[in-house]
């Protein structure tokens, strides 16, 4: 599965303000020396002990560079949109998995302050205020988000199948070639609201950004996850129908795709 992006890079812009799919590509996990934007980071430490002879560097632009001849050269762009509702149904189970474990520590949390267990086990030397009983986050409608996913894990197959049938009879009609393909262009953007995230309007992606208080690390559907994490649950129902309108978007979209893609094959 292919993470999701934060920021901390150039590609933020693109991905989080105006909706270009995008792809950061590297090799990771096999350094951690801090040496990183220190006054080190210099040639001789790179070619001494990061890539002596360049062999990591080598690999990483030729497998960069096949993947831009791949999709520079590709008849139809060879967007994939099966793994992206999988993907859309994954973040969904994971807030409400956020939510109902927000809602049962909680509950606990409170049973211990009623039972007087944080009481008893306070330091009578040092005591410690005890917190107020706090109220369980009430209950939220996923629905939009659930029926949201199952369309698109539905458009997307739809297209996967029409765009198969269909390609070599577009790949050889120019003016339908570049109507596909100016229509698939627009699949990320789908995806972004003009009113931008809560409190930060220049994040614009409903799927991706970075957190609020996370610097680089993602966030995703962070409207969604951030209204829960911040207790704000007023906006929770609301930014989930914003994101499910979004995903939307993307069905109709799609299915719009479809249908001309099929057309062809009558």
């Amino acid at each position: 599965r292919i993470g999701a992006l934060g920021s901390g890079s150039d590609y933020t812009p693109f991905l989080q303000h105006i909706g270009v799919p995008t792809l950061s590509l590297s090799f990771g996990g096999f350094d951690d020396d801090g040496i990183y934007h220190s006054i080190y980071d210099d040639f001789y430490h790179w070619t001494k002990f990061s890539d002596p002879g360049f062999q990591y560097g080598r690999t990483l632009s030729q497998f960069v560079g096949t993947a831009i001849i791949r999709l520079a050269d590709a008849d139809v762009l060879p967007y994939q949109f099966t793994e992206l509702s999988d993907t859309v149904q994954m973040y969904t189970k994971e807030l409400q998995d956020l939510l109902k474990q927000r809602q049962d520590d909680i509950r606990e949390r409170n049973r211990q302050i009623t039972d007087g267990v944080l009481a008893a086990v306070n330091d009578p030397k040092h005591p410690r205020p005890i917190p107020a009983i706090e109220t369980v986050p009430p209950a939220m409608n996923f629905s939009p988000l659930e029926n949201a996913g199952t369309a698109l894990a539905q458009a997307a197959d739809r297209f996967q199948k029409a765009r198969t049938a269909a390609r070599s009879r577009v790949a050889t009609d120019n003016a339908r070639l570049q109507q596909v393909n100016g229509r698939l262009i627009q699949s990320e953007r789908q995806f972004i609201d003009d009113k931008g995230l809560p409190r930060r309007e220049w994040y614009r992606h409903l799927l991706y950004a970075p957190g609020y208080y996370t610097g680089y690390g993602v966030k995703t559907m962070p409207g969604v996850r951030e209204a829960i994490e911040d207790k704000r649950y007023a906006e929770v129902n609301g930014e989930i129908q914003r994101v499910a309108d979004a995903i939307m978007r993307e069905v109709t979209l799609l299915d719009g795709l479809s249908t001309e893609l099929e057309a062809t094959t009558r």
